[in-house]
């Protein structure tokens, strides 16, 4: 059966809440079989439902955690007739690891989801925040941040083991500052109207609104010019920013790639997550 755009968004919110009120069994319950959560991206992935409740055990469970909602986006199969869609949800996560010490991350969400049976259900949920940001914000809490750093790494080892440790530590690998660099010169020409400068940085990239839509730089700035951004954070090799633009909210995630024989990077994609496809209307199923 078709879902609204409402039943997709009501589905993605069903987790931060079920985090914060640390209903393991709901949480768990809110995934596919196959479901996988990347947290943060670049990070080893956790696949299936026994997976995902060792997450949950390792960095949910223990604290306390509080999801600042700024926005939402909707984009995807309910709003082009089809079952399913993705929800991007832009928050800050007030994460109490401590009674001393309670850490603010800026995270974007992203919520693939699909039917399973007659309900809808998480089948990815990827969270793009930085691990060395958030590590920084540790060390600065002191000795406050000794036993919270002790009880972490013993529930990371005995829940996801050596490799699942080193997993985790994946999420240092990224793109750097190189890749944030040239995102953000980007965004500049991008919401100044600059479309020359624009398609010399995306030459050789693939643009796309959502996954799977090609659209060209002229419909990105459509939506872009004009506008403000901020919230630049690198995850993994990608690297996201939201645009605010006349009341409309844009989440950019661009796949940032090695240039071959040097080590500048570049960005070899990116996607667009907004609530209006260009020339289309916001139409519910």
């Amino acid at each position: 059966m078709p879902f609204t755009r409402a039943d997709v968004l009501t589905a993605a919110q069903r987790s931060l809440a079920a985090a914060g009120s640390h209903d393991r069994a709901g949480w768990i319950g809110l995934f596919t079989a196959d479901g996988r959560v990347e947290d943060p991206v670049g990070s080893a992935p956790h696949h299936g439902r026994v997976a995902i409740g060792r997450f949950y055990d390792t960095f949910i469970g223990p604290r306390t955690i509080t999801a600042h909602v700024d926005g939402d986006i909707v984009v995807g199969g309910a709003m082009s007739g089809n079952t399913g869609g993705t929800v991007i949800r832009d928050v800050e996560l007030e994460i109490e690891m401590a009674d001393a010490l309670t850490m603010r991350v800026p995270t974007y969400i992203r919520y693939d989801l699909r039917t399973d049976g007659d309900e809808l259900r998480i089948s990815a949920l990827s969270a793009f925040w930085e691990l060395p940001a958030m590590v920084g914000q540790f060390a600065a809490g002191g000795l406050a941040a000794v036993p919270a750093g002790i009880s972490l790494g013993r529930a990371m080892f005995g829940n996801q083991g050596l490799h699942g440790s080193l997993g985790f530590l994946a999420g240092f690998r990224g793109s750097g500052r190189g890749g944030k660099d040239v995102f953000a010169r980007f965004l500049d020409g991008a919401c100044a109207g600059d479309e020359v400068g624009m398609r010399r940085l995306l030459s050789d990239s693939s643009v796309t609104l959502g996954d799977g839509d090609p659209i060209t730089t002229s419909d990105l700035l459509k939506h872009l010019s004009g506008g403000t951004w901020d919230k630049l954070i690198a995850s993994g090799r990608y690297v996201a920013a939201r645009v605010l633009r006349d009341g409309q909210r844009v989440v950019l995630i661009g796949e940032i790639a090695a240039v071959p024989g040097g080590d500048r990077v570049r960005i070899s994609q990116v996607r667009m997550f907004a609530e209006v496809a260009p020339g289309a209307s916001d139409v519910r199923t």
